[in-house]
């Protein structure tokens, strides 16, 4: 957040809260310490390296012109910030997949080791399902589950009460379950 302004050589405005200006280091010490795991989660929202990379790049954004308000936990705030923004740009958003009525062609274990493609593809069936999750219950399975955060700290993030978390999760896991590409056939099984 240092630096200039695109295309201008003024430097960046730095934001003021009640006559006194942000302490411009505690922003960039946190930008250091917490960004790896703010792009995770953006990651695991998006699915998309560049997109998660926009999703903190906004979301650090937002969070820098209210720094000098937050007060307590500002890991909490920006996260709250992240999904956010995440559920607006899917709302106006293409998510650019088209419709084809040709297959790609599955390679069995190209350039792997052997066995080695079937967990890429059970991790990608997982990623799969999870991108057909409700908005909501996918921001909640990546807080709670991946994030894991508790169910408190995932409601305060979310702005939703500790019930609501509860009954998204467990309606988002019931929809894991019956997932068809999570399905198992019982010859796997007994592998």
């Amino acid at each position: 957040m240092t630096g200039t302004d695109a295309g201008a050589s003024r430097p960046l405005a730095v934001p003021t809260t009640g006559g006194r200006a942000v302490d411009r280091e505690s922003f960039d010490d946190f930008v250091a310490t917490r960004s790896t795991r703010l792009l995770r989660t953006a990651y695991l929202l998006t699915h998309d390296r560049a997109l998660a990379e926009d999703l903190v790049q906004t979301s650090l954004a937002k969070a820098w012109f209210s720094w000098g308000r937050i007060e307590g936990r500002p890991e909490a705030y920006v996260r709250r910030i992240m999904v956010n923004t995440y559920s607006s740009w899917w709302r106006r958003r293409w998510n650019g997949e088209e419709a084809t009525a040709d297959l790609p062609e599955r390679g069995a274990g190209q350039g792997f080791r052997p066995g080695e493609d079937v967990r890429v593809d059970d991790r990608t069936d997982l990623w799969r399902a999870l991108a057909r999750l409700p908005r909501r219950q996918r921001a909640v399975v990546v807080l709670r589950f991946y994030e894991d955060l508790s169910e408190a700290e995932t409601a305060d993030i979310m702005q939703c009460s500790v019930g609501t978390v509860k009954s998204q999760a467990s309606r988002a896991l019931a929809k894991l379950r019956v997932d068809p590409s999570l399905q198992t056939s019982d010859e796997e099984r007994v592998r």
